[in-house]
């Protein structure tokens, strides 16, 4: 007699696998997940070792316990075998124009600083007047100028790229292998976080460019490196330190939007206020 093949069984592992790997980069135990989403362990492991294929609302709930991104929970859904269910929208889209406006806003209310917007592979969408001027000083010659507060034209500077390579930001960052090792050691965790394809092959093309520093040897140990890193801009009337901090859209629905950083540079003393 030939058994019957379960259609679904194929997908059960490679779905239990990708939450058991979610569930550990949050430390979390099988425990502890299945008590914040109200399922027994025992489900919970079942799943996890491919047993039980999870239905799409388990996916969901569990998605929305491990704080899960939209980009992601699309991933995990595939690979339960079920559609997808967040859209991922353009942000030249014409229903994308009230949120440019919002963001035009908050990048115009931070000048005279720089502040700039971008997106998950690290490409900027929209700079403020502060901001466009450091990317114009950075850009190869011939390359078009960045303006100021509008929807940036494809290909887009990539920040990564502009720190990183040997005419870019080390020529103006006094304090250039400090924060690019900073930058990047970010980078470094949002990589292995999600492991997008794209933006792994990014950070290897940058990290491969000349002088680039790896990781701090503190950073692998797990130690304290410091409490924040200035970044040192050179300037006519001297050394400039400024501190950044990165906001997001807190209600985003759509991946686009879920994946976009606002990133503000603060001065840290009066004089370079």
């Amino acid at each position: 007699m030939t058994p019957r093949t379960d259609t679904h069984s194929s997908r059960a592992p490679a779905i239990g696998g990708l939450i058991q790997r979610w569930r550990k980069g949050r430390r979390m135990s099988q425990l502890d997940l299945a008590l914040e989403s109200g399922i027994s362990s025992r489900h919970l492991s079942f799943v996890e070792t491919g047993r039980t294929r999870p239905s799409r609302d388990m996916v969901l709930r569990l998605c929305g316990v491990l704080a899960v991104p939209l980009r992601d929970r699309n991933n995990l859904l595939l690979a339960a075998g079920y559609a997808p269910v967040y859209r991922e929208t353009a942000m030249d889209a014409p229903e994308m124009a009230e949120i440019l406006s919002a963001v035009r806003m908050i990048l115009r209310r931070h000048e005279p600083y720089p502040a700039v917007a971008f997106d998950a592979g690290w490409d900027v969408v929209m700079a403020n007047t502060a901001y466009a001027g450091m990317v114009n000083a950075l850009l190869p010659d011939g390359h078009a100028p960045l303006p100021p507060l509008v929807l940036t034209s494809k290909p887009r500077p990539n920040i990564l790229r502009m720190l990183c390579r040997p005419e870019g930001a080390r020529r103006i960052v006094i304090n250039w292998e400090e924060t690019t090792r900073a930058v990047l050691a970010r980078a470094r965790r949002e990589v292995l976080r999600d492991g997008d394809a794209g933006r792994r092959a990014l950070l290897g093309e940058v990290m491969g460019y000349p002088g680039v520093p790896g990781p701090d040897p503190r950073e692998l140990d797990g130690a304290q490196v410091g409490l924040v890193v200035p970044v040192e801009l050179r300037s006519p009337t001297g050394p400039l330190r400024l501190l950044s901090t990165i906001a997001t859209l807190g209600t985003a629905e759509d991946i686009t939007l879920q994946e976009l950083r606002i990133e503000s540079f603060h001065p840290v003393e009066d004089a370079a206020a």
